[in-house]
């Protein structure tokens, strides 16, 4: 069987390929109620760490739990020596993730509508997915989880690129010749990305992507929270970590059941009931909604003028948890009228969009884009200054299934190469700028007798030597968007090789 998988920050909602069908898998709760998700949880209990349906259980007892735990992976220092607080222990994040992954495989295979299938057909291929605007160590760390877990992961798509597949399936020739443009607006639980996606019958071209790590319905729940202390004259730090958590799950469920004719919101806040009007709430998330249309100003020509061009592009498709509150599309539309259509599955677009490139009688094929930079800043004048290298542009074209690989030769010019890798949004006269992700510095050594006995970073004075030994830099870009770097001297053999995302960017 098929898998399409979409860990989101809120809900982990599964799809499946079923001849030519994609539906949602259902799972079944405790108390045999049925939910086409998984709660993406972790509480800490008697027993040890428990996920998902009694995760929600124990912090609705008042059990410590770990709140978008996808959120800790959209850390600019993520990587695989990342810990994180359930209460007051800590563990390793990829140990969370990868209890939590367990349990969604245990689940599909006990407590699932496939469970029957899966006895006799199992799971054979898993597509999961990443926020366009993951860095590398995101990307690895996800698929590392997978992996673990005993997934056999076949691909890593972008979110909003999967749900452009959803929305072709569901509308199979909607873009005409003319307007044959569909930017995917992504606001889940924890991240927002946008994809601005050229389509031509079942073949799907990204054309750019934007995103913001750090803005998704995480934000609302705190919004509300917030309002509903103030309404109650206490401070949220007056509550405590756990009994503010409590607050912020109670938010996201009143903020779920939100409809467009909801006047009023009522929250308990220290056992106070606490009324908060909805505009007096959509007035205070609409900076939030804001961020997000400003973002897209890089999609839409005219969008930063206020006036924008909508000639070739067929619509903004509006997926993702979070778009589901009324105040998303209203904003929406104010700005680009009617041609804003939400995904009659929100939560599930992403799910479905992956089920289906997990199909290999799908025929959808999908040219993808990088969506960040990757550079180094290298030593140049015996360490005088610094001189950046842009490696894998930005807009770098990708094919699922597809690797990248670029190689730099010169001759050494020191006796010592310190290389500064990172990742960025963009470049402004050839300087990195914006969301950048730095990652451990890199030493390697140019000459024979600092190869014997490779020197610690700290005891290193860089100088100029002259023409040295020939080296060779090797940048890999696999299909996840996961890059690792290669350097070799030429003329002795020495060489190093990294992967970016393990911790420090571990030498291999």
């Amino acid at each position: 069987m098929q898998l399409g998988i979409d860990f989101g920050t809120t809900r982990t909602v599964v799809a499946y390929a079923d001849r030519g069908n994609y539906p949602v898998v259902g799972f079944t709760d405790s108390h045999g109620d049925a939910h086409e998700f998984l709660p993406s949880l972790v509480a800490s209990a008697d027993q040890g760490l428990v996920y998902g349906f009694a995760a929600a259980q124990a912090r609705a007892a008042g059990r410590p739990v770990l709140r978008s735990m996808k959120r800790e992976l959209a850390s600019a220092m993520a990587s695989t020596s990342s810990r994180v607080h359930v209460g007051h222990e800590q563990y390793q994040l990829l140990d969370v993730m990868v209890g939590y992954l367990n349990h969604v495989r245990t689940q599909l295979e006990t407590s699932s509508t496939i469970a029957p299938l899966l006895k006799s057909d199992p799971i054979a291929g898993v597509v999961v997915a990443v926020p366009a605007h993951a860095n590398s160590g995101q990307r690895f760390l996800t698929l590392e989880a997978f992996r673990q877990a005993g997934f056999p992961v076949t691909a890593m798509l972008n979110e909003p690129s999967a749900a452009g597949f959803e929305y072709t399936h569901r509308l199979a020739g909607s873009p005409s010749a003319r307007r044959s443009r569909l930017v995917v607006y992504d606001l889940g639980g924890g991240t927002f990305d946008a994809s601005l996606v050229a389509i031509h019958d079942r073949s799907h071209a990204v054309l750019g992507s934007v995103g913001v790590n750090r803005l998704g319905g995480d934000d609302f729940d705190a919004v509300l929270a917030d309002l509903a202390c103030e309404l109650a004259g206490i401070r949220p730090d007056d509550l405590g970590v756990d009994g503010y958590f409590q607050l912020l799950g109670d938010a996201q469920a009143a903020k779920e059941q939100l409809a467009p004719q909801s006047r009023r919101i009522v929250l308990e806040v220290q056992d106070q009931t606490v009324i908060v009007p909805v505009a007096d709430y959509y007035q205070a998330c609409a900076p939030l909604t804001e961020q997000s249309i400003k973002a897209m100003g890089v999609l839409v020509d005219g969008l930063d003028a206020g006036t924008p061009d909508l000639s070739a592009i067929a619509g903004l498709y509006l997926v993702g948890g979070a778009s589901s509150l009324p105040l998303v599309p209203r904003m929406l539309r104010e700005r680009f009228g009617r041609r804003v259509y939400r995904s009659p599955y929100p939560a599930a677009s992403t799910a479905i969009g992956l089920a289906i490139a997990s199909d290999p009688e799908s025929g959808y094929t999908l040219s993808d884009r990088v969506s960040r930079g990757f550079g180094v800043f290298r030593e140049a004048d015996a360490g005088e200054r610094m001189q950046f290298d842009s490696i894998f542009d930005r807009d770098q074209t990708m094919s699922v299934g597809g690797d990248l690989t670029i190689q730099r030769r010169y001759r050494a010019a020191h006796n010592i190469g310190w290389y500064r890798f990172i990742e960025y949004a963009g470049l402004a006269n050839g300087q990195p700028e914006g969301d950048i992700v730095p990652y451990a510095d890199v030493l390697f050594p140019f000459e024979d007798a600092l190869q014997a006995e490779p020197p610690a970073v700290d005891e290193v004075e860089v100088r100029r030597t002259g023409e040295g030994h020939l080296i060779e830099e090797t940048y890999h870009l696999d299909q996840h968007g996961i890059v690792s770097v290669s350097i070799t001297d030429l003329d002795t053999g020495y060489r190093q090789s990294h992967q970016l995302g393990l911790a420090g960017s571990a030498r291999l």
